[in-house]
């Protein structure tokens, strides 16, 4: 197949710094690129040519300064050129325009939130047009699928998901000194209230009361400079909280990040559609303590893995699950290894482009086309094939890939059964108590009120509660 993947305007492929969707792209067309012809068309940048070839893929840089003039300039490269299928990752409004000029050919709107399908970016109507003229709709999680599903009911029939997956080479284990250190929890992302950085500040203040070992944090994401980030830093000087805040670290360089920590901590406040830094995290053996929402219950394997936190707003919830991983050594250890080796059976990169090969084609073949695969070339032992590079991983033996997309084994013999998390009862049960069918407009509104409500409770947190509310 002649497959297209039409980026976002904002961000370069590959990013400068980082852009999880940008990431995305590029390694989903490296691997597509190992049977298919794979082009990228994406914004301009002074450090990148108007056209480049990176690992088999063609990628093609136009101009940008708004969405509109971006799609105009995107245009001009697809009219001189025929595709079996062009996907256009979180840019509904870009659908109809595209589809227009390939009638025949596969159209897929790729979702990796729903951000991009709310106000201010597109209208509800303009949204709806955008998913009726795609072809396929792919969203990297079930959760994302249901949330999109209630929203645009008529569209459930067109949805198929693709979780993302990660560089399992890249980011992997490292063999850690043994001499007396502090015990490293890491956050990744950006700082912002939704993320629930001042709940994890909380929380480690509260494991200091109960173990030993000193425990330090790095945060990784963001401006240290920043009002944010200097209230937050604000707030660990006042817990007598270890914290080093990191700054923007470049998707190139952080697995070294994650390598230097013990434990990886995702306390969202709110719906994450799939959660890549916990992906991320479990490839370089690191055990994640995560809040239970969104897809990062698919992701996270509760007593396996990590621990889910149902109670995510209570950071004595999230205090207890790291205590329990700081004091218990062995378990600690086992969760180190099956984070690792889930990641590798079920989150590579492979993984993802077979899923969203498998979708094209049969599409295709539904609608009498029949897709032609590239012959893929002999391994020569200098790629990045997870499955035939045993230098992969050097604490665990190869493992077969799993490429079952239907299902995620909830019956694995979890850990909790055996009494060690008994501490736990109230920290993950089997239902969510998430409604995912909230009205559009009330969900921008909750947004928006949530982060005011959140950046309250930081400065009654630093403030004390008399100032809480008065702003800034």
């Amino acid at each position: 197949m002649k497959i297209v993947i039409i980026a976002p305007e904002q961000i370069p492929v590959p990013p400068i710094l980082g852009g999880s969707v940008e990431i995305t792209i590029l390694a989903i067309a490296k691997e597509l690129s190992k049977w298919h012809s794979v082009s990228i068309i994406s914004r301009a940048h002074p450090r990148y040519p108007k056209y480049s070839v990176i690992d088999g893929v063609h990628i093609y840089r136009v101009p940008t300064g708004s969405p509109a003039k971006y799609l105009t300039h995107v245009k001009k490269i697809l009219k001189k050129r025929r595709f079996d299928v062009l996907q256009i990752d979180n840019r509904p409004e870009f659908v109809r325009s595209i589809k227009s000029m390939f009638p025949k050919a596969t159209v897929s709107l790729y979702l990796h939130s729903l951000t991009f399908v709310n106000l201010p970016h597109t209208s509800r109507v303009e949204t709806l047009a955008g998913l009726r003229k795609a072809d396929l709709i792919i969203t990297n999680s079930s959760s994302l699928e249901s949330r999109l599903s209630a929203r645009f009911p008529s569209m459930s029939r067109k949805i198929r998901v693709a979780w993302l997956g990660v560089d399992t080479c890249r980011f992997s284990p490292i063999q850690k000194t043994s001499h007396p250190r502090a015990f490293t929890l890491l956050f990744a992302g950006r700082l912002i209230p939704r993320k629930g950085v001042p709940v994890l500040l909380q929380a480690v203040k509260l494991v200091n009361k109960q173990v030993a070992q000193p425990v330090k944090v790095m945060i990784a994401g963001g401006t240290p400079t920043s009002k944010y980030a200097r209230e937050l830093q604000s707030l660990s000087r006042k817990f007598g909280v270890h914290a080093e805040f990191l700054g923007t670290i470049p998707h190139r360089s952080i697995h070294c990040v994650f390598r230097k920590a013990d434990l990886f901590i995702c306390p969202s406040q709110k719906h994450e559609s799939f959660g890549l830094v916990n992906v991320e995290a479990m490839s370089s053996g690191l055990p994640v303590v995560a809040s239970k929402n969104g897809g990062i219950k698919e992701v996270i394997q509760h007593g396996r893995s990590g621990l889910l936190i149902k109670q995510y707003k209570n950071p004595q919830a999230f205090a207890d699950a790291i205590c329990s991983l700081i004091m218990n050594k062995p378990l600690y250890l086992k969760m180190k290894q099956e984070a690792r080796q889930i990641a590798l059976e079920k989150f590579s990169w492979r993984a993802t482009a077979d899923r969203l090969s498998h979708i094209y084609e049969c599409h295709g073949t539904e609608h009498g086309v029949q897709p032609e695969r590239r012959q893929e070339e002999p391994d020569n032992g200098g790629g990045n094939d997870e499955r035939s590079n045993p230098c992969c991983d050097p604490i665990l033996q190869p493992f077969n890939i799993i490429h079952d997309w239907n299902c995620f084994d909830e019956d694995n013999q979890s850990i909790a059964s055996t009494g060690v998390f008994q501490n736990f009862a109230n920290l993950c049960t089997e239902n969510d108590d998430e409604s995912d069918g909230s009205d559009e407009s009330a969900e921008a509104t909750f947004d928006f009120f949530s982060d005011i409500g959140y950046q309250r409770l930081v400065d009654a947190l630093l403030y004390g509660s008399h100032n809480a509310g008065t702003g800034s």
